[in-house]
């Protein structure tokens, strides 16, 4: 019996390896990208609420920058489809890329209420390019058998990069004051420490600069085909985004908020969240770099359901359990799992739709992901300051019990024949 494990384990294995090493030369130059950008994003996102705050500002003012960036890039969701179908892949990763890093530099230069929001409505502009812009891209430089592994494998890695940035990032303020002789919580180690940021970001775009173009855009590509697309299977893309829709309406309560959570409601210091975020990182990556294997024996949808499905009595510790070993231990368990079938269900949605109408289908799926974080934040924002997190925790977890309900109902329930079965013109990749 464990021969037969220890063989059926090394053959996962071995077809594991020999998928990732089959990744075509755009994709490992993509992931280069992922390498440099994930760490940095991972010190960005631990350290700016801090350095807002430390700038005198309160959680209202992140609730209302998170909504700016995300109802920007809910608003631009369609129009930067055709953008990224027009310029192609290449230059809209570029444009992404370069506008991240003008963000993050100016907002460290003017530390302004009124440059906070304008950046963050440049940072919803680069969220929404990239974000319809990868899966295609993806999908155009990878082949049926290493697909899934490559989706899986990029947001592992950006997780697992992100991981050490979060372990860097609860360490630059200290080092930066050291520096610049200034208290580690101050807005000058804060400026200082997202200042060296902006620069590593500016760095990712090396990588890109080296893609060669992929697919067709521009002329080639009918306007219309997207709209087409969506007039002829209204239901199909009715039911692959809302049970998003309803996720992103429940992690916007709580998700941009945890690195305050731990220091308001278990007094935390910069050091041991940033290590806590690092591990929950690496954790996530883990979980991310080991679905493709599992959806492989179980099957997409049921690993998507099975695994949020699980996430949510660790949500409940995470939120209301009095002992901070206990939430931070819940916090792990639950990023892998309720994340980890992320890119298994992207690439999902994208299998059932043909080439030419995937930037369009990416765009919905960003605005259906961007709609709860564009409204969520300023009410969780304003639940804080006046009742603490317990009514934000609970909001997530009501929303994440209907989210996984209907991703049964739409996709599992009674063993339903394949999506695809029912929708003529629609097949699976």
């Amino acid at each position: 019996m464990t021969y037969a494990v220890w063989e059926s384990t090394q053959r996962v294995a071995s077809d594991y390896v020999a998928r990732v090493r089959s990744f075509k030369r755009n994709a490992r130059l993509y992931l280069i990208n992922v390498i440099i950008a994930g760490i940095a994003m991972g010190v960005f996102r631990l350290l700016f609420n801090f350095y807002v705050l430390s700038l005198g500002f309160d959680e209202a003012l992140l609730g209302s920058m998170i909504t700016a960036s995300s109802l920007t890039a809910l608003l631009a969701a369609l129009p930067m489809g055709y953008l990224s179908d027009l310029i192609g892949r290449k230059r809209s990763l570029l444009l992404s890329a370069g506008l991240v890093s003008a963000s993050i530099l100016l907002m460290v230069l003017w530390p302004f209420a009124w440059m906070f929001m304008a950046m963050n409505v440049v940072s919803g502009l680069a969220q929404s390019l990239a974000g319809v812009s990868m899966a295609p891209f993806l999908m155009e430089n990878s082949d049926e058998q290493e697909r899934t592994y490559l989706f899986s494998f990029s947001s592992g890695l950006q997780m697992a990069m992100a991981s050490a940035g979060n372990w860097i990032g609860g360490y630059l303020p200290g080092w930066a004051s050291s520096a610049l002789e200034v208290a580690a919580t101050s807005s000058q180690a804060y400026g200082a420490a997202l200042f060296i940021i902006a620069i590593l970001y500016i760095t990712s775009l090396l990588p890109l600069l080296l893609l060669r173009p992929s697919g067709q855009h521009g002329a080639e590509r009918s306007i219309f085909a997207p709209l087409s697309y969506a007039r002829h299977h209204p239901i199909l893309l009715g039911k692959l985004i809302l049970p998003m829709l309803v996720t992103s309406i429940g992690a916007g309560l709580i998700m941009p908020f945890m690195n305050v959570f731990f220091r308001v409601v278990h007094h935390q210091p910069d050091p041991v969240i940033g290590s806590l975020f690092a591990w929950g990182s690496l954790a996530m990556g883990l979980g991310l770099l080991i679905a493709p294997a599992l959806a492989d024996g179980m099957g997409k949808i049921q690993l998507v359901v099975i695994t949020q499905g699980l996430s949510i009595p660790f949500l409940i510790l995470l939120g209301f359990a009095p002992w901070f070993w206990v939430s931070a231990l819940a916090y792990y368990i639950r990023l892998a799992l309720m994340n980890m079938s992320g890119p298994v269900y992207q690439t999902y949605v994208m299998e059932h739709v043909e080439p030419e109408s995937r930037a369009m289908v990416a765009s919905l799926v960003s605005m259906a992901w961007n709609f709860g974080w564009a409204f969520s934040p300023t009410i969780s924002g304003w639940l804080q300051v006046q009742y603490g997190f317990d009514l934000p925790f609970a909001g997530t977890i009501i929303l994440y019990v209907i989210s996984v309900a209907l991703y049964w109902g739409f996709f599992w329930y009674r063993g339903k024949q394949p999506l695809s079965a029912a929708l003529p013109g629609v097949g699976v990749r």
